[in-house]
């Protein structure tokens, strides 16, 4: 690079979003952000990520807050900066894929709320989970930023890259960013690849993003700018690094030491630096402070750490912690027999509980989630390699497999959804697209903004803090994965139940969270948050097992009579049923696990649709 040439590199900031959704488990609260984001806004950045992610569930799940108005408030103060959001295509911001109604309606109100540029991906980079987030995204005035998901396999190559960017020029889109969501793009590599794409599409603007996990990002970027690069996401250097993005302030002071130009207010930076280094106090969950600076092993098994997290969270909720290095040696092999699919939400969740179940069960894909069945029948889109056709056949059993578009295969859902809540929860139309990426949380959360302010249960994220702030740590795996903190609940609170009852540990081994508590001794207080407020006569429906052969719970989860919320049971209680048929759910490590029937004959359900239970606990009784 000559130093008299003069090119400014812009600079996304991710502090709002991807930084305290990779360090803090998302818990930042929305008047944590309005009290820095004017000077935020000052900063000099060319777009501010604030929204999209995790941000979205987490607002009405742990911190009850409505993420719509989050995104109108920060839209209020934020004048000079664009905002931006992260938009998993088909998906939104969900684990599924949405019909395109919804879809379309959900960005529609996005820009009305003020969203300005959406970073659109897909897990599989199929360019036909992009089309109508893309379309949607240039129809409501949006800026929309197609997404190549980076990883390595033998066909993931450059010239398959360039052909998806191309892909993705062709529907529309206003600039292209690379994902590096594990941190193992290295800078020859980053080199090579901006440099195809910039030689492919020499208009089209590229953005590089990647987390501190393998510690590359910082060099990587620099040699991503130097091939024609035009914009990096990082972060304040507080909430910066481990499995964030790189420091701002650091990688603007190496580009402008190459000659390079970014505008930032280095002034304005040291302030919203001293902001969050003050927050990092109260905000910081204990278990973030406990992370590897460097996890150096993502270079050769390129698991992203949010996920390494997400895996050790699952088999702490298992009791099966010890197993991690066996889950970390299955992963790459079940990863490659699913066609090597980049590792991202959701491609990561189902291919790492898939890994866990494998070992686990003691048998591969002797236990199958729904998810990897639909993913396995083409439900999430076509797989960058194929799968062994005898390997397809065991996963998806009796499902049919498709080629097509999946989203074709969707009816229309926001009439539907809209006819499903109770229409004093409802205050505006956005809520609507709420429930319908989230029924459950949704009204959870709607039911408790319902309430008056004297009547409402305390918030869960203020919990987690004074259980923090006592040395209890209620959640300790929440730091790193929201979605999956109510199972790892299940473990601690029945050790709370333990030293409620000043019983033994024999006393008590028959004891399950949630099932029954010896003597009634136990309160409200020493229950998890998902067991108070159960009545006397909800915990005695389960205790209560018919003569006959039981059907046990494989793992710790939560018992479900049907397949997803909204949907009919698997079995009735009293019919019949054949074994081997699936008939129950047991939800676990964020995916639905069906169980099968242990005999033929008629099923008796004793746990309760919606309960928590521990692995090995009665789900129901054939006779």
């Amino acid at each position: 690079m000559k130093k008299d040439t003069l090119r400014k590199v812009r600079i996304t900031d991710t502090t709002l979003r991807d930084a305290h959704q990779s360090l803090w488990a998302t818990r930042m609260r929305t008047d944590d952000i309005l009290k820095i984001a004017s000077a935020i806004d000052d900063a000099g950045y060319y777009s501010l990520e604030c929204w999209g992610g995790a941000t979205f569930d987490v607002c009405m799940r742990f911190l009850r807050e409505n993420p719509w108005e989050r995104l109108r408030q920060i839209k209020a103060v934020c004048r000079k900066t664009p905002l931006q959001m992260l938009l998993r295509g088909q998906n939104i911001l969900g684990y599924k894929h949405y019909p395109d109604d919804i879809v379309e309606r959900f960005v529609a109100l996005a820009c009305e709320n003020g969203m300005d540029i959406f970073r659109v991906f897909d897990a599989l980079n199929d360019p036909r989970n992009l089309e109508t987030a893309i379309a949607s995204v240039k129809k409501y005035g949006g800026h929309a930023q197609g997404t190549i998901c980076y990883t390595t396999s033998p066909v993931h190559t450059v010239a398959a890259y360039v052909k998806l960017a191309r892909q993705e020029a062709a529907m529309g889109i206003d600039s292209l960013a690379i994902k590096d969501m594990a941190g193992i793009l290295t800078p020859g590599a980053a080199r090579e690849l901006v440099d195809a794409l910039v030689k492919a599409l020499p208009e089209m603007p590229i953005q590089v993003h990647s987390h501190m996990t393998s510690g590359m990002a910082t060099a990587m970027y620099m040699a991503a700018v130097e091939a024609g690069a035009g914009c990096v996401d990082t972060a304040i250097s507080t909430m910066s690094s481990f499995s964030s993005q790189p420091p701002c302030e650091s990688m603007a002071s190496i580009l402008e030491s190459e000659g390079f130009s970014t505008g930032l207010d280095m002034k304005k930076l040291a302030e919203i630096n001293a902001y969050f280094a003050e927050l990092k106090k109260t905000r910081q969950p204990a278990s973030s402070a406990k992370m590897e600076p460097v996890d150096a092993g993502v270079l050769v098994h390129a698991i992203p750490g949010g996920m390494i997290s997400n895996l050790r969270s699952q088999l702490a909720a298992q009791d099966a912690l010890d197993r991690l290095p066996e889950v970390l040696e299955e992963l790459p092999k079940t990863r490659a027999d699913m066609g090597y699919p980049p590792l991202v939400t959701p491609t990561s969740q189902i291919v790492g509980v898939q890994s866990v179940l494998n070992v686990l069960s003691g048998k591969r894909y002797s236990m199958v989630t729904d998810e990897t069945k639909h993913y396995a029948a083409g439900y999430y889109g076509r797989t960058p390699a194929p799968i062994d056709k005898k390997l397809q056949k065991k996963l998806i059993g009796e499902l049919k497999p498709i080629t097509c578009r999946p989203a074709d295969l969707l009816k229309p859902g926001l009439a539907a959804a809209a006819k499903d809540i109770p229409p004093k929860l409802i205050k505006a139309e956005e809520d609507i697209l709420s429930y319908c990426l989230f029924p459950e949380v949704a009204l959870e959360y709607f039911k408790w903004r319902a309430q008056s302010d004297d009547a409402k249960d305390p918030i869960p994220a203020d919990l987690e803090m004074q259980n923090g702030a006592a040395g209890k740590e209620a959640c300790p795996h929440a730091a790193v994965d929201p979605e999956t903190a109510k199972f790892a609940e299940i473990g601690r609170a029945f050790a709370a139940l333990m030293a409620a009852c000043g019983g033994t540990k024999a006393d008590l081994s028959a004891v399950k969270l949630g099932v029954a508590a010896p003597s009634g001794r136990v309160g409200e207080a020493a229950l998890s948050p998902l067991q108070a407020g159960r009545s006397d006569k909800d915990v005695a429906s389960q205790v209560k097992e018919p003569a006959g052969t039981p059907v046990k719970a494989p793992l710790n989860g939560t018992f479900y009579r049907s397949a997803s919320p909204g949907k009919p049971e698997l079995a009735k209680d009293g019919a019949a049923v054949k074994a081997g048929d699936a008939c129950c759910i047991v939800e676990a490590m964020k995916l639905f696990n069906p169980i099968k029937a242990t005999a033929t004959g008629t099923i008796t359900f004793v746990a309760k649709h919606g309960s928590p239970v521990a692995k090995g606990d009665t789900l129901a009784v054939i006779a």
